[in-house]
């Protein structure tokens, strides 16, 4: 996945020289980063699941669940929150959707974690509120090291196609606790289930693309305790 960083150059490793300290930096002289990118795998006797993720990326996104729906709020997700993200799932779809929402949730938690690292250098919060027509949904994300959920998203169809509305919040649930972040989702507008969903994960990836972005100004992270962790 080609991906280029949100606040700083990252240059490919063929082209990076050092300068009189044993910095990287690219071929043009500026500070090269590492790629901050992750890939997880989780197999359980209910699912596979396997993520691969860049963070500093152009919103590519490579998706197959074996769920449509999520899929497509997937594919948003990276769309809109400039991430490269590849997402292969099998699960025991047979039962029921719920094992394979929610252990992708959990993966894709996990890569986040993984490609933050110590969270040195990020701006830590995100805000963003989205419209889809008549839908209006505001997310807060503080990527804390501590983990929260505050779900106020009420979708009265139980479901979208054949897709159970409920599981987006424990998609939300295990993607919270496994980045280890504070979410808060706020629904302040809406009438369509599909519209309603989807401006909620919109608004959480801009939120995430704000909250993960390097912070040119700041050394180390972004707390008077000195730890995100």
């Amino acid at each position: 996945m080609e991906a280029k960083n949100k606040s700083r150059t990252v240059a490919d490793a063929s082209d990076r020289v050092r300068d009189d300290n044993d910095n990287p930096r690219s071929a043009n002289g500026s500070v090269a980063l590492p790629t901050r990118s992750a890939e997880v795998q989780r197999k359980t006797r209910e699912t596979a699941v396997a993520v691969a993720l860049r963070l500093d990326g152009s919103g590519r996104g490579e998706i197959n669940t074996g769920v449509p729906f999520l899929d497509h709020m997937l594919d948003s997700f990276a769309r809109h929150g400039f991430f490269d993200v590849r997402i292969t799932a099998t699960g025991d779809l047979h039962i029921d959707d719920h094992h394979t929402v929610e252990d992708v949730g959990i993966v894709l938690g996990r890569a986040f974690r993984q490609a933050l690292g110590d969270r040195s250098g990020i701006r830590r919060f995100g805000n963003a509120t989205v419209p889809l027509d008549e839908a209006l949904c505001t997310a807060v994300v503080d990527i804390s090291g501590r983990s929260y959920l505050a779900y106020n998203i009420e979708v009265r169809e139980e479901r979208v196609g054949n897709f159970q509305t409920i599981l987006v919040h424990d998609f939300m649930k295990a993607m919270a606790d496994e980045t280890g972040m504070n979410l808060h989702l706020n629904l302040h507008a809406g009438r369509n289930p599909h519209h309603i969903v989807e401006a909620t994960f919109k608004a959480l990836a801009r939120a995430m693309d704000q909250a993960t972005a390097v912070e040119p100004r700041l050394s180390g992270v972004l707390s008077t305790k000195g730890t995100l962790s």
